[in-house]
């Protein structure tokens, strides 16, 4: 009976072991894929992704280069970790605030406006981390269909916020101002949004595509500094142009901005 007693317990103390001795393997595996990745970063800061080199990473964090392929086989493995933690770093700025938005019972327009300021915040205080998600492409970089997800988190808030208007019967008639869309985009658009499963009607779903697309394209041309000379009132006119595009999509306009 001690006998067996015994071997239940040094088995059990030799699987406690190897779980502990799994779990520091798994720790200082993603200590050291952190540690990769903020050099990289570093690099991005300095070099441009162009430039993005694994040998001078693996260098900067004090390994050989074939020990770092086995975290990251290749410069584009690299690069589609850290367009994804981009991705769901902006994403999940947007997903906050959103829901305070929520929390506090701010109207749809002025939900809107709060995800819009955020990710502009994010993106002036993550200059590089944009600019490898919608500046210019990295030569001979094909980003992989595991970018897709992380990369609809943030226009996806904007939908959800278009769904929810849409849902309380406070949402309106998409004002364009252009002729309605095509049949083909129409269709596109419903695909679009059965794909990310936000049942927003069509018409609404493009106006959010092409606000979507303006809001970065503000967000660009504040960042790579084409409004220096030209505005230097750069809160009033995002805001601006963000309530605006809210009043496109058909939300009602938030208070306060005009």
């Amino acid at each position: 009976m001690l006998s067996e007693l015994s071997s239940a317990l040094s088995a059990g103390t030799l699987a406690g072991m190897v779980r502990q001795a799994r779990n520091a393997r798994e720790r200082a595996r993603g200590e050291l894929t952190a540690a990769i990745k903020d050099e990289a970063r570093r690099q991005l800061a300095a070099e441009g992704a162009s430039r993005l080199s694994l040998r001078a990473v693996a260098r900067e964090v004090g390994m050989v280069s074939s020990a770092l392929y086995r975290y990251f086989p290749s410069r584009d493995e690299l690069l589609t970790a850290l367009i994804i933690d981009a991705y769901d770093a902006v994403g999940a700025a947007a997903e906050r605030a959103l829901a305070e938005a929520e929390q506090a019972g701010e109207p749809f327009g002025a939900r809107w406006l709060a995800v819009c300021r955020t990710v502009r915040a994010w993106a002036l205080d993550h200059p590089h981390e944009y600019a490898l998600l919608y500046g210019t492409p990295v030569p001979g970089y094909a980003a992989p269909q595991t970018t897709t997800g992380p990369a609809s988190r943030m226009p996806s808030a904007l939908l959800r916020i278009v769904r929810d208007a849409h849902a309380a019967g406070e949402l309106r008639e998409p004002v364009s101002g252009g002729p309605a869309p095509t049949e083909e985009l129409l269709a596109q658009a419903e695909q679009l949004a059965v794909l990310l499963e936000i049942a927003v009607p069509a018409a609404a779903t493009v106006e959010v595509l092409i606000a979507w697309a303006q809001l970065s394209g503000l967000v660009s041309f504040e960042l790579f500094g084409q409004f220096h000379g030209v505005v230097d009132a750069r809160d009033a006119l995002f805001d601006h142009a963000a309530a605006g595009l809210a009043t496109r999509v058909g939300l009602a306009p938030s208070p306060g901005v005009r």
